[in-house]
Order: structure tokens, then sequence, then C-alpha cells
């Protein structure tokens, strides 16, 4: 049975963007960027929420060809792997190998993780709220920025109650800090 991971980039005060909606302080330098490339390569399909989504989208059509390596690395693993988009606005998705479903349905999901060889991955707080509250996450990936931003959209939700294994954890030369839970019932 494949693993539903949430990973997320957050400030060190739980907050994957500030009040204004900017996530730049989190951008990755070459070796944390690198190692969410060696964490995303066994992921089979990304589950999105809208608006994480319209943000990663971009790596469809970006030319990469004159980036680094581990930049096209992500380009490269963005391509292969298969997108589901959860929204109920969205009429049409702008890259391949992308469909969208209107509502999170956790049987469906669980069926998913039941038959998916590969393991699967949740993007966005709002979505991996839904699957935390279902039970459906397994493990957790939470890489740290050394920034604390004050407010701001939670990497977590507030009503959701989870008990955790720490597997793994890393520190990065830029004070990024890596933690690898496996969620507990």
């Amino acid at each position: 049975m494949a693993k539903l991971i949430y990973s997320a980039l957050a400030s060190l005060d739980g907050y994957v963007a500030d009040r204004d909606g900017n996530f730049d302080w989190a951008e990755p330098d070459e070796e944390v960027h690198s190692y969410v490339n060696d964490l995303a390569r066994p992921v089979g399909t990304y589950l999105f929420g809208r608006r994480m989504y319209e943000v990663l989208v971009a790596w469809e059509t970006m030319d990469t060809s004159e980036l680094p390596a581990y930049v096209q690395d992500y380009a490269r693993d963005w391509h292969e792997t298969d997108k589901i988009v959860y929204s109920t606005t969205m009429n049409e998705v702008g890259s391949a190998r992308t469909r969208i479903e209107r509502t999170f349905e956790p049987a469906a999901v669980a069926e998913l993780k039941s038959s998916s060889e590969r393991d699967l991955s949740v993007g966005g707080p709002g979505l991996a709220a839904e699957a935390l509250r279902a039970g459906l996450v397994d493990e957790l990936q939470l890489f740290l920025s050394p920034v604390i931003v004050g407010g701001g959209t939670a990497v977590f939700p507030d009503d959701a109650r989870v008990r955790l294994e720490l597997l793994e954890e890393r520190r990065f030369g830029n004070g990024t800090a890596f933690l690898r839970y496996r969620t507990r019932t």
C-alpha cells in the first residue's frame, strides 16, 4: 500500500505563507532543494488544492535548460508525476497528467492509496488538513525555515490532533531543519 505524505516548507512559527501570502522566505537553496527532490522522487501522484496547484503549475512550461541541475531534476519529476487538483471552481488544468476532482472524498483517497504502487503526496495546508482530519496522512515531512513571520497560512489546522513518531531529523547549511514523522494511531 502506498503512503500519503504531507510535505511542507514552513517558517519556524508554523506558517507556509505570511499574512500577505508571500513565501519567498522559504525558497530552498541547492542543498535543501536537492533533498526535496530525493524525497519527491518515489511519489507517483500529487494531490493539490487549487491554490497550491496554481503556484506549482509554472513547472509545466518553465524553461529550466539554463538553470542548475537540481532545478531541472524537479521539473523532470513534475512532468513524470500524476496530479489531482481538488477544486470546485477550476474547469481546466494547465498541465499534462492532471485531472480535477470537485470534492475531497476520503474513501476515494483511501482506495487510491491501496491501489497505488507509488506513494502519494498531498500539497497545500487546506487539502492536507482534510486528509489529516480523515486519518489518511501516513507521514509528515517538514522543512522549517530559519525565519519567524508572525502569522499567515498555518501549516497545520487548529482542529486536528495527530500523534507522531519521529523518524528522521536533519540540519542544512542554510539553517533549515528537516523533520520527518510517521503518524501513529
